[in-house]
């Protein structure tokens, strides 16, 4: 089973993807775009990997629905 991710962390990872920086599926590149604006690193880290999760489902058509529809709710 997954962790769940708080409010705060998909409503800053939504309001990122919004914005003009290009995420993409690494966790590592996305850690890396974010760097030092985020209050602590365990929260940086959480966002990075929210963002890549958020990014490898919308890519990958393989996926099951149930992710797709929870990933919209997050998006909308």
């Amino acid at each position: 089973m997954g962790r769940i991710k708080s409010t705060m962390i998909k409503r800053a990872a939504k309001q990122l993807l919004d914005g003009e920086h290009t995420f993409n599926s690494e966790f590592n590149h996305n850690k890396k775009l974010l760097g030092s604006t985020m209050p602590s690193k365990s929260v940086r880290n959480k966002i990075a990997g929210y963002l890549a999760r958020i990014i490898r489902v919308k890519d990958n058509p393989k996926v099951k629905v149930k992710k797709e529809v929870q990933i919209e709710e997050v998006l909308a």
